[in-house]
């Protein structure tokens, strides 16, 4: 019988006939080329092609683009719309983040539980993620209207605003507007990381706490932040990448308006590329933003030494 047993091939050295004699090697090349041709066509191509376009200028006599490394760059230095645009943008990811951290933790620590109907509520959580934000930007362009938005006579209701009051339509409160809309929408994120993090957590050194007398209050803070700092951390950088090249909300709710209240990096090269049809100088903010992001997130993850 060990002779029969011998006479098999070994399975994992048997090649099928069927399949390509590369398709059939040990080899993970193969299976890595589709994603590293669409890596090449939707990614590194877009960023040298970016590049290129931004060593030149648009003539605007002629609408021809003229070969100058510097001018672009030199341009942005001076340009006082651009220098705007990085505060707003700075703002904007900065208000989010706080609120969208702060508000996935409560509801996370809300809906830790196995209790019934706590997982319905847990899926319930996700809906508003599988809405375009494009969507969501109209509805609460419409909920923020100043004549029939629901929020906005809810609002004038309370009395903390005037009758007819526009919140978008008013400089001091159009961006509050625009991360309404943002916080409303990527909360439940949030909470879904945050809520894999808690759920990862050992039982024991709460049980500890509780025997010693400890608060669910010093709890948190003492035992469940520090055992939670590197899934936070994570949360907020990818968070934080997301948030800074915000476009749908601001194009959709103000188009950057009243005047660059709202007008972020991305708004601003989209406003470029669109309406003035100046790709190079487009390529170029577009690349300034990328440059902080890459800048901000690598000072962030040594900070936090956080790897990916």
């Amino acid at each position: 019988m060990s002779a029969n047993i011998a006479s098999y091939p070994d399975p994992g050295t048997e090649r099928r006939p069927w399949l390509p004699r590369w398709l059939a090697s040990e080899s993970p090349i193969p299976w890595l080329l589709p994603a590293a041709a669409l890596m090449i066509v939707f990614g590194i191509y877009p960023l040298i092609y970016a590049i290129t376009l931004s060593l030149y200028k648009k003539n605007a006599a002629t609408r021809k683009m003229v070969f100058d490394p510097t001018h672009n760059w030199v341009k942005i230095l001076g340009d006082d719309r651009v220098w705007n645009a990085i505060y707003n943008t700075f703002f904007y990811t900065g208000v989010a983040l706080v609120f969208q951290l702060t508000l996935g933790m409560l509801i996370a620590l809300l809906l830790d539980s196995d209790r019934k109907g706590y997982g319905v509520l847990r899926a319930m959580m996700t809906l508003p993620l599988v809405i375009p934000p494009a969507v969501t930007g109209m509805m609460f362009l419409l909920m923020l209207n100043g004549s029939f938005g629901v929020l906005s006579r809810g609002i004038i209701a309370l009395g903390l605003l005037p009758t007819g009051f526009s919140i978008l339509g008013t400089a001091d409160t159009a961006m509050a507007g625009v991360l309404t809309a943002e916080i409303w929408q990527w909360t439940p994120f949030m909470v879904l990381i945050m809520l894999a993090g808690l759920r990862s957590l050992p039982k024991e050194p709460f049980e500890a706490a509780a025997i010693d007398g400890a608060t669910a209050v010093q709890a948190f803070f003492k035992l469940t932040l520090p055992m939670m700092s590197k899934v936070i951390a994570i949360a907020v950088l990818i968070r934080g990448i997301d948030l800074f090249r915000a476009f749908d909300y601001v194009k959709v709710m103000t188009d950057s308006g009243p005047g660059t209240a709202t007008e972020t990096l991305t708004s601003y090269a989209g406003r470029i590329y669109f309406g003035n049809a100046d790709f190079p100088y487009a390529s170029t903010v577009a690349l300034l933003t990328l440059i902080i992001v890459i800048v901000v997130s690598s000072t962030f993850m040594k900070l936090f030494r956080v790897k990916l």
